[in-house]
């Protein structure tokens, strides 16, 4: 194929890529050749209408500025404030600020521009996220001809949902402007039908794609993986236990979350809690481990959501903590990639309960961290997009507290056998559809796809 283009909101030109993802793109690009765009992260006052340019080991790096006024409303805003709970099943917690549209809108028109200029008829170019959803269309306005694909990380929006969305009109417009519109999950897939079977002039054709005003599309579930074999080497790198004050027969739960409403950590304290009210006093004890690093702190439900999670921390260790033990450990930063993956191989569970979830790629971590002699067990939520390929793990309603303490009962409680029997049939998923996989069986389709359209025309 011709050369990748590849966008997402920020470009990693902080260094050597790290992180699944990141690194997959980075070889990709590195193959085929290409251009990566995307914001730089700096905020200036007047920010010029043209890329800096970076070098990525055979690969070019085109990052533009935003403006304090475009921070505030593109990303803070409307895509963080509007399209990220709109996803998330949370459209109550939309803030829909009078123009935050206008200037999502004006970022995506602006970007488009830009790019035009530097686009080739046979470019594949790959969009990432919710950030640039109308950017295919505002490509296709500035005649750009090339195929373009997209990848939602996020859960698709419920379409009752979709209905509190004042640009709702504007959204299947959006997704027909791409050629290949991804998403984690057929649950995904089956929410965005849905949404184009109740819209006039959209139909689903006999091969699957769907036409709507003359633009056929493809919308397909492509569940994203990690880099398992890396992440088998870090999680063997050190010691897990050796990073804790533990007791020796102390059991360790483990959770690893970004600060956010949709993962369901409130819940989790508090099925934490229950479970440590009905524990049998001469049961070992078990402690949580809960990271959750900041995010988006200057938006109103993230500094709700965490002073909730710290009242209830400070219940739940008031309640059960003793002179030499403290129930919950919340940890609000990051921690380096390589003591995650030691402590996922330390921890007898991995506590994975989101309210909603594209795919949730730490449930995949925990089960490559395992050692499979002696693998922990994973606790996970019916509501991550994870559990359509993780059926052998513990699943749970995260809005039940009962049935997710009873889970870390059973969970603690498990025979070897099991645990061993769960964990190969997990990891062998987790290992066969890796990062790698999930990236080439992306741009397969969109080559397919440009074949298909070449034919046509």
């Amino acid at each position: 194929m011709g050369r990748l283009i590849v966008v997402s909101n920020r470009v990693p030109s902080d260094g050597p890529p790290s992180g699944g993802l990141v690194v997959a793109l980075h070889d990709c690009l590195k193959h085929n050749g290409g251009v990566w765009f995307g914001t730089s992260g700096d905020i200036v006052e007047d920010p010029e209408d043209s890329f800096a340019e970076l070098s990525g080991d055979g690969y070019k790096m085109r990052t533009f500025d935003l403006s304090p006024a475009e921070q505030q409303g593109y990303y803070l805003g409307y895509a963080n404030s509007v399209l990220w709970p709109l996803c998330h099943r949370r459209a109550d917690l939309m803030a829909l600020n009078a123009g935050d549209y206008d200037v999502y809108d004006s970022v995506n028109r602006r970007l488009a521009r830009m790019m035009a200029p530097e686009l080739r008829p046979d470019d594949h170019i790959w969009i990432h996220d919710y950030h640039f959803l109308p950017l295919a269309a505002c490509l296709r306005a500035e005649g750009v001809t090339a195929t373009i694909g997209y990848f939602h990380h996020i859960p698709f929006p419920a379409t009752h949902d979709l209905m509190a969305l004042p640009q709702r009109d504007l959204f299947a417009g959006w997704m027909a402007s791409f050629d290949l519109f991804g998403l984690q999950t057929q649950r995904d897939v089956a929410a965005a039908l849905e949404m184009f079977r109740g819209l006039n002039g959209a139909e689903q054709l006999r091969d699957g794609s769907i036409s709507l005003n003359d633009r056929r599309f493809e919308i397909r579930s492509f569940p994203i993986g990690i880099d398992a074999d890396a992440f088998v080497k870090e999680a063997q790198s050190t010691d897990g236990r050796s990073l804790l004050n533990f007791a020796p027969d102390e059991r360790l739960v483990i959770g690893v979350d970004r600060l956010d409403y949709s993962k369901g950590l409130d819940n989790r304290f508090r099925a934490f809690g229950r479970f440590l009210e009905n524990r049998i006093v001469d049961e070992p004890r078990a402690s949580l481990l809960q990271i959750a690093p900041p995010t988006r702190e200057d938006v109103d439900a993230y500094q709700q959501i965490r002073d909730a999670l710290e009242g209830t921390a400070g219940k739940v260790n008031g309640e059960h903590s003793d002179l030499g033990w403290t129930p919950i450990r919340y940890i609000h930063h990051a921690v380096p990639r390589d003591t995650l993956a030691a402590l996922y191989r330390a921890a007898d569970v991995g506590f994975v309960t989101p309210f909603c979830d594209g795919m949730n790629l730490v449930a995949k971590e925990f089960v490559a961290a395992q050692d499979p002699a002696d693998p922990g067990v994973l606790i996970l939520s019916q509501f991550a997009g994870a559990v359509e390929q993780m059926a052998s793990a513990l699943i749970v309603n995260p809005y039940d507290i009962g049935e997710m303490a009873q889970a870390l009962k059973q969970a603690l409680a498990m025979p070897l056998h099991e645990r061993q029997d769960r964990h190969e049939a997990l990891a062998r998923g987790v290992f066969r559809n890796d990062v790698a996989h999930w990236t080439q069986t992306y741009l397969d389709t969109m080559a397919r796809i440009s074949t298909e359209r070449a034919a046509l025309t």
